[in-house]
């Protein structure tokens, strides 16, 4: 029996230990919408913003199924030929080479053009076959024997056109190739959607996915999120850094510090050997977790004061 085949609640109490396990925190809301992709045999639509852990989901979800991650990094121009399938012209021309060398031979008892026709006819759909196709990210998946986790990933960075691409897998799991036919999922993925809400999906799109929104993380989960991220880290020193983290995103930055950013900014305290934090420490580190220097230039001044409440929250 698979998690998915249990009971609701137990199924989701399970989801939520397996990533746990994988080192990735989820509340029961992300746990939920897994359970419910695998029983609908839905794509999962993961929009928020930058760094707060989509991409990082569809890699648990690989860990925990145990079953191999396939993933289409989406951007600008991406078309059919880069997703789906191409063919294997090389192959073809070597296939076309051989054919004419060989045409004498094939043709030798045929009497008349109608019969050099019908022969020639029967090698004529081979130029066009499976044996002649290179699969791309999105065929492969729905190709493998076995459940896959297929990753679009920024969705939003992809031409409107390519959605329409898209819309026969995330329905029916198959693509329509004209010179074959179409081609079913032998065992349907399991399909992540990542977004960045850089632009609005259409209607079509969403209509065919759950959809499963991952905002900025509180300072408990946060805190949860880094003591599993970087185990190493001292307590007092974790509760300053997510103190520290969660009042600049309240300020009006250009960019706001993602908790992939937090991680990489524990993982330089920790390189530092920082016991607590400081305002040259943070003033020097402070590119960890902003992007722009128009930020850093404005936070400079906030410093001192994010650092003695973050001080006082960790007591």
């Amino acid at each position: 029996m698979t998690i998915i085949d249990k009971e609701p609640a137990s199924a989701i109490d399970l989801i939520v230990e397996g990533f746990d396990a994988a080192g990735y925190i989820c509340d029961r809301h992300i746990a939920t919408s897994i359970y419910l992709s695998q029983k609908l045999d839905k794509p999962i639509l993961v929009e928020g913003p930058p760094g707060v852990g989509k991409t990082e989901l569809a890699k648990a979800a690989s860990e925990l199924l145990n079953a191999p991650l396939i993933r289409l990094q989406c951007y600008e121009g991406l078309d059919e030929s880069k997703a789906l399938y191409e063919w294997k012209y090389g192959k073809q021309l070597l296939y076309t080479q051989i054919l004419k060398e060989k045409l004498g031979d094939l043709l030798e008892d045929a009497v008349g053009l109608d019969q050099s026709m019908t022969k020639l006819h029967q090698f004529g759909d081979s130029f066009f076959s499976e044996e002649f196709l290179e699969a791309r990210p999105l065929m492969q998946a729905l190709k493998s024997e076995g459940q896959t986790v297929l990753l679009i990933d920024e969705i939003d960075k992809s031409d409107h056109e390519f959605e329409a691409y898209l819309l026969e897998i995330l329905s029916d799991y198959q693509i329509s190739v004209p010179e074959i036919g179409t081609i079913k999922a032998r065992t349907k993925p399991l399909v992540f959607l990542t977004s960045n809400n850089t632009r609005e999906m259409s209607d079509a799109l969403k209509r065919r996915c759950l959809h499963l929104y991952i905002p900025f993380p509180d300072a408990d989960l946060e805190r949860r999120i880094i003591k599993t991220r970087v185990p190493e880290l001292d307590e007092n020193l974790r509760n300053q850094l997510v103190s520290f983290v969660q009042q600049l995103r309240t300020q009006d930055l250009k960019k706001l510090p993602a908790v992939s950013e937090t991680i990489d900014w524990a993982r330089t305290l920790l390189l530092l050997h920082a016991e607590n934090l400081d305002t040259e420490l943070v003033r020097n580190t402070l590119n960890m977790l902003l992007k722009f220097e128009e930020d850093i230039d404005n936070m400079n001044t906030e410093v001192p004061k994010f650092i003695a409440v973050a001080q006082k929250e960790a007591r």
